[in-house]
């Protein structure tokens, strides 16, 4: 199909069937949103679509195919308890790059085999992170580009202009929704008395957890006063549910997030909130949910972008939302207004229990699902994880962002092993004293997602922010503790760092590791030593033939 755009009409014609798409305001922000960054993002020449090199996986099962194709993906028929073993099976693996898993027979608490399979470690591999994303590993760059160029759009520059950025239009089209009137996710329909949560494989992953616990749902949320198909304003979040019963949840999203705002808004009017809880979604719509996306940005419209396909919706059975056609399973529900339950304690990803704490109970009206069902599932601890994995991708996605913001940051590390955010190594061109300082401040004052990192390390250019021995070296001859460490108290921080004096309120540490320059010292700098390229070249020559078993 072809399309003729009318910017100034706001309508996109099929040239074959000469008939407007239709676009709602938000559909449209979004489709103009996304052509805009086309014509401001370079793509590198003789690539058909740009943020694309995998075929679409419009389903789990269809990116599942995929790592059975790639020797991703292994079968366990041997039976697994969902209690604690699963999730040291599955940590293990993780911890040796190793493929997805697929327990055929989960064991229940009672000791029945669930009948649905649980999936785990999908995303244990930044690789497959990736191609989650449709991108390969090395193209990563090229979607952080365009995810940078969507928070300054400029509008194209005519027909012409926008016609040169075709691929990128054609994947703004595709966050159109497609409704369908049936779907494989509404196969099989339980509703009313007849839920029955226990007949799901929900983990329980740590010996002091207390109780089975969701934690690869996409819940999906609407403000008060929309209506159901108006998707654009739907919010994707990731929150963890836990299991209380036959028919109850605990939703546990915490206030800053789009899916609590919503709650407030039905609460406001003294409404329960419809709610969808997506389980085994494709993977765009999962890692869309997670994505750091503009705000006026829907991530269920915006995963036909990066999946490569329009997003297929059915109309829920017993709630006034849009949900997934193609997922696993759907949780359809209402979140009380009124009502909130003792949440956790449960393992959280700083490697400790959260305590427990009140969240909004949710009231299951249906469950419904694929005739023959995957749970998709995961686990949060201390770092490797699958939310670490995810991380490493989207800190490489973030890149282009923070450099339009602060251009002379060069590169940037956040070490997994500290909760993947909590401390930031970054190299920079340093130009002018204290240049170092103000990336610092810039980090914590300019970009959200900083606002909880209580340690900085500013490196030079000649640095590897990601190599722990290069970082040891600056440290050591580049930083004095009297003169380049600054220190802030009483700023904000992750309620769930216990180290901090106060919940919410910390301190926050900035080290200068760079060269010393002009003003700021009085000696005489060292010169870095370093092997010329000519000796460079003659060692490995030499040592070719002089030792070969150990220099081939």
């Amino acid at each position: 199909m072809s399309f003729r755009w009318e910017w100034k009409k706001a309508r996109i014609y099929s040239l074959s069937e000469g008939e407007p798409l239709e676009f709602d305001d938000r559909q449209f922000a979004i489709v103009s949103l996304l052509l805009s960054a086309s014509l401001t993002t370079r793509m590198p020449p003789r690539r058909s679509n740009p943020i694309r090199d995998f075929p679409p996986f419009p389903s789990l099962r269809s990116f599942l195919g995929w790592c059975d194709e790639t020797g991703q993906l292994k079968s366990l028929s041997d039976p697994v308890s969902i209690r604690h073993q699963m999730t040291a099976v599955h940590r293990a693996v993780l911890e040796k790059g190793g493929p997805v898993l697929r327990f055929d027979h989960p064991v229940c608490d009672g000791g029945a085999r669930a009948k649905m399979p649980a999936i785990v470690n999908l995303f244990g591999t930044t690789e497959r992170v990736a191609a989650g994303l449709g991108v390969a590993i090395d193209h990563l760059d090229d979607l952080g580009g365009f995810l940078a160029a969507l928070r300054t759009p400029t509008p194209p520059d005519g027909f012409r202009d926008a016609l040169a950025r075709w691929p990128m239009l054609k994947a703004a089209l595709l966050t159109r929704p497609k409704i369908c009137s049936k779907a494989p996710v509404q196969q099989v329909v339980t509703k009313g008395r007849d839920v029955d949560l226990g007949l799901i494989p929900v983990q329980t992953h740590w010996p002091d957890d207390a109780g089975p616990l969701i934690t690869w749902p996409v819940v999906l949320t609407r403000p008060f006063g929309s209506k159901p198909e108006d998707v654009a304003q739907y919010n994707a979040g990731v929150y963890r549910a836990q299991v209380l019963g036959r028919d109850k949840l605990i939703m546990r999203w915490l206030p800053h997030r789009g899916g609590a705002a919503h709650h407030r808004s039905w609460a406001g009017n003294a409404e329960p909130t419809p709610v969808a809880i997506v389980l085994g979604a494709d993977p765009a719509t999962l890692l869309s949910a997670a994505l750091p996306l503009p705000e006026n940005v829907s991530e269920l419209t915006f995963s036909g972008a990066i999946r490569g396909t329009r997003p297929r919706l059915v109309p829920a059975k017993t709630v006034p939302l849009l949900v997934p056609a193609d997922a696993e399973i759907v949780i359809e529900g209402w979140v009380s207004p009124t009502d909130t339950a003792p949440e956790g304690p449960f393992g959280d990803h700083t490697g400790y229990y959260n305590a427990a704490e009140p969240f909004p109970v949710v009231t299951v009206t249906a469950i419904t699902h694929q005739r023959d069902p995957l749970y998709l599932s995961t686990y949060t601890g201390r770092p490797p994880d699958e939310p670490a994995i995810i991380g490493e991708v989207f800190n490489r996605l973030a890149l282009p962002t923070i450099r339009a913001q602060i251009p002379e940051i060069r590169d940037l590390w956040l070490p997994p092993a500290a909760c993947s955010y909590r401390m930031a190594v970054v190299s920079i061109d340093k130009r002018y004293p204290g240049q170092a300082r103000r990336v610092m401040m810039a980090l914590w004052g300019m970009l959200p997602q900083f606002s909880y990192t209580k340690m900085i390390v500013v490196v030079d250019d000649d640095i590897d922010p990601s190599n722990w021995d290069d970082i040891a070296w600056a440290l050591a001859t580049r930083m004095d503790p009297a003169r380049d460490v600054m220190i802030l108290e009483n700023t904000p921080m992750d309620y769930l760092d216990f180290a901090s004096p106060q919940a919410g309120l910390a301190g926050k540490m900035g080290i200068d590791a760079t060269r010393k320059i002009e003003t700021e010292t009085s000696r005489e700098w060292g010169t870095v030593m370093k092997t010329t390229c000519k000796d460079k070249d003659f060692a490995s020559d030499f040592l070719a033939r002089a030792l070969p078993e150990m220099f081939k």
